[in-house]
């Protein structure tokens, strides 16, 4: 007789016998118990996962002749011939070989026709996806409204490519990636029933590069028994697969840490003479980055299945977090970035350097710099502050082998930099409020009930001569602070700080109005900003609005010149740092426009 492959000796024939897929067997069982079984099926999920065998085990379960359940016999004639695959009411489709609308027809033609030996035809169509347009257009009806002995079984693993007018008719189950302890299971049970010696940790390996497929973990099983004389050792397994021992992982860790690059150049090396596969190595160094982070984030947890764990906890103690979390991106962004190296070497070596090009400098070693800070002081600001906040947008890297020269070279102009004394940048000088002076008597202004459209007098002589406070000078004369302080919003707030208080007469405030703002100042904004005032001073007060025939002083003017005064402090302190200015010399630096902001 025949060798018969391990992938379908140990097929399923019954759900008992599915490994993993709890949620999609719970649901076919309860289906079927309770004779609630839909007309239409759509399993998903990887290769090797369970899709075409829970396919067969529900048809075997539909057939049986001892009655519809979700424990076939697997005795009867229907359940031999489904588990050998000539049940003739049980059709097996391969969607990828018979794309056209023609063979599409040929096969709902034989729908109508009543099954030849069991209750109901099912029909399997594997990859469906692979049908074409038209194809789909032609499933649709019978999809929908089959005839009550027909039950279709799709099957893909690409369900995107499926129109949602398919999906719609469907129940969908999504099949999971099987875990590597499920698979291992799997896999020493059959070694047991096939009375063959296995190391566990062969077997672990072997499930962990099957990567969620137990059917690529039986194909895998079938060649390492054959490799390894009829039994399976690590050993073998690994040079098979070409797998990365941990001894090369935990070496690299090792030159990476020390910043060993010979080290690095001479296990790659040792890996090519191995014929070792240089992909897995990023793979297994991205891994072992990723436990050591779990193992610095939370140093109790620890994983039983890793025989090497405590390798790596030795590890985490030389690698710092940042270079762990740095180690594992730039890993698996050279993995992706793989195949498009010259070759696998070279990528990889590649890859390593960057590891260490990229690694952050130590402050201790003169990699990393900060420049000596001279001081800004901001209008109107007594403290000084430092230029720390100037600086520039973009920062500068380090830490790659290109840029040692320069990095050097900066060390050196930031010695010499200490022996500067930054200029003290004078402070400006106040802005002086206008003496007040008592107001001479003249024609009161127009009041807000005027109407919607307010019409303000032009006084031309207001510019060069305002009328003054009456009285001491008080704090709640002082609109700068005090328009801060109103319960405002929206426009309201906008036209309050684009005029200029202009005098105060007991309960009489006046204004400047400019001409830009009239549209603005309606009677509502007024009337707004009228109550806001008098909620704030505990008493009523009248508005009068005035024309200005010259820029006025409003709140937003003055916050608008303090603003370019500190743009313009804070670019001058960056142009005229000593730091600055050799680096610009010596290395023909030139300051990005618009990267400089002033301190906040």
């Amino acid at each position: 007789m025949s060798y018969q492959v391990l992938a379908r000796k140990w097929r399923p024939h019954a759900f008992n016998d599915l490994v993993g897929q709890e949620h999609v067997v719970q649901a076919l069982v309860n289906g079927l118990d309770q004779d609630r079984v839909h007309h239409a099926f759509l399993l998903t999920g990887t290769r090797g996962v369970g899709k075409t065998t829970i396919a067969r085990i529900l048809a075997k379960c539909l057939n049986c002749e001892k009655g519809v359940s979700s424990t076939p016999c697997g005795e009867c004639g229907s359940c031999v011939d489904v588990d050998e695959g000539r049940f003739v009411d049980m059709l097996e489709i391969d969607a990828a070989s018979k794309t056209k609308v023609d063979d599409t027809r040929e096969l709902l033609e034989t729908v109508q026709f009543t099954p030849s030996r069991g209750r109901y035809k099912v029909y399997i169509i594997d990859e469906v996806h692979m049908l074409s347009g038209h194809s789909f257009n032609a499933l649709l009806k019978t999809l929908e409204e089959p005839p009550p002995h027909v039950k279709f079984v799709l099957a893909t693993t690409d369900p995107q490519k499926l129109p949602i007018t398919i999906l719609s008719r469907c129940l969908r189950f999504s099949l999971t990636r099987l875990l590597p302890d499920q698979i291992s299971g799997h896999l020493d049970k059959i070694l047991q029933a096939e009375s063959i010696e296995a190391e566990e940790s062969a077997i672990m390996r072997i499930a962990r590069a099957a990567d969620g497929s137990m059917r690529d973990g039986l194909s895998l099983l079938d060649q390492a028994i054959a490799y390894g004389g009829g039994s399976l050792r690590d050993t073998d397994v690994a040079n098979m697969l070409g797998s990365i021992e941990h001894q090369h992982i935990a070496a690299i860790l090792d030159a990476l840490s020390n910043s060993d690059a010979p080290a690095l150049m001479d296990i790659v090396n040792e890996l090519v003479l191995q014929s070792r596969n240089l992909e897995s190595v990023l793979d297994d160094l991205a891994e072992a980055t990723h436990r050591i982070a779990l193992i610095q984030a939370a140093p109790d947890f620890r994983d039983p299945i890793r025989d090497d764990w405590d390798s790596l906890v030795e590890r985490a103690a030389q690698v710092s977090p940042e270079d762990a979390q740095l180690y594992y991106q730039i890993a698996i962004m050279g993995r992706r970035d793989l195949g498009l190296a010259p070759d696998p070497r070279t990528g990889l070596e590649m890859t390593l350097l960057r590891m260490l090009a990229f690694r952050p400098a130590d402050t201790d070693s003169g990699g990393s710099v900060t420049p000596k800070k001279p001081v800004v002081t901001g209008a109107g600001n007594n403290r000084p502050k430092p230029t720390s906040a100037a600086i520039q947008n973009k920062p500068v890297s380090n830490g790659n082998e290109a840029a040692k020269a320069a990095r050097a070279a900066f060390d050196e102009l930031q010695k010499s930099s200490l022996a500067h004394t930054p200029k003290k940048v004078p402070r400006p000088e106040p802005e002086q409020k206008p003496e007040l002076k008592p107001e001479p008597e003249h024609e009161p202004g127009p009041e807000i009930e005027g109407g919607p459209e307010l019409d303000f007098g032009s006084q031309p002589g207001l510019g060069d001569n305002p009328i003054p406070v009456t009285g001491e000078h008080d704090p709640s004369t002082d609109w700068s602070s005090l328009q801060t302080n109103l319960e405002l919003s929206g426009a309201a707030r906008e036209f309050a700080r684009h005029i200029q208080l202009e005098s105060v007469d007991e309960n009489h405030w006046k204004f400047l109005v400019p001409d830009t703002l009239q549209l603005l100042g309606s009677e509502k904004v007024v009337q707004s900003l009228q109550s806001a005032l008098s909620d704030r001073l505990g008493h009523a007060v009248k508005l009068d609005l005035h024309k200005a025939s010259q820029p006025v002083k409003s709140v937003a003017a003055a916050q608008q010149r303090a603003e370019k005064s500190r743009m313009s402090e804070a670019e001058r302190a960056i142009d005229e740092d000593p730091t600055v200015q050799d680096i610009k010399k010596k290395f023909g630096a030139k300051i990005v426009p618009d990267s400089i902001q002033p301190l906040q």
